[in-house]
């Protein structure tokens, strides 16, 4: 694993400093969907102040399915605003925190590279990155255009999943340290093309134990196709 104690080189110092930009939280509700009724949590809006992170989310946040959207795997999931910036730039309409559904919109960590398995610390808090986000037709009805997932998931900008490893408290533009990085080097982004695209990159899933073991078990059944 990398060193977080290693002396920062000039570049890396010269960098802006990651942080905490939004804090983005819900209760489930119910919305029309196709006709039918569909309960989502994924309607979150920015919330001021520090917040407890325990169990298997942030205390005010709901999670509807925590089958596919939450349990311990996924108790905090983490969208970039550079990303926001370049989908903005894409769909010439402004997106801004929580519109993904995200609870830590952050500034200044590249979230499409981060590696399975690094741990952070903001606040009192530690987490562990788990896996990319695979956007369903919810994220479709968040932002009103049913074909968002499709290109959401094309443009392999997944953002992180993330496992409380230590419960504490956070807040708006507190820092996020990288504690450490496992050394496989496989990232969200390289999770989600593996599932959504590139099935042939499935093996490299093996090598991270950090991956639930739904992960293991496609790459296995990839392999035996």
């Amino acid at each position: 694993m990398a060193d977080p104690s290693e002396p920062l080189s000039a570049s890396a110092a010269s960098k802006p400093p990651c942080l905490v930009l939004s804090i983005n939280v819900s209760a489930a509700r119910t919305v029309l969907s196709r006709s039918r009724q569909v309960t989502t949590g994924i309607y979150k809006k920015p919330i001021v102040g520090r917040v407890r992170v325990r169990g298997v989310n942030i205390e005010g946040d709901e999670q509807a399915d925590r089958e596919n959207h939450g349990g311990p795997h996924k108790a905090v999931y983490a969208y970039a605003d550079e990303d926001y910036e370049w989908f903005s730039t894409q769909y010439s309409r402004r997106f801004v925190p929580g519109d993904f559904g995200e609870n830590l919109t952050t500034r200044g960590i590249d979230l499409t590279h981060a590696v399975i398995g690094e741990h952070w610390k903001i606040g009192s808090v530690e987490l562990e990155v788990s896996e990319p986000r695979i956007p369903c037709y919810k994220l479709g009805l968040k932002v009103n255009d049913p074909a968002f997932p499709a290109a959401f998931a094309k443009a392999l900008r997944p953002g992180a999943y993330l496992r409380i490893i230590k419960e504490g408290e956070l807040a708006a533009f507190d820092s996020i340290q990288i504690l450490s990085r496992p050394d496989h080097g496989v990232t969200v982004s390289d999770v989600a093309n593996a599932y959504l695209f590139d099935h042939q990159l499935f093996p490299r899933l093996l090598e991270v134990p950090q991956l639930r073991s739904e992960w293991h078990d496609r790459a296995r059944k990839a392999g035996a196709v």
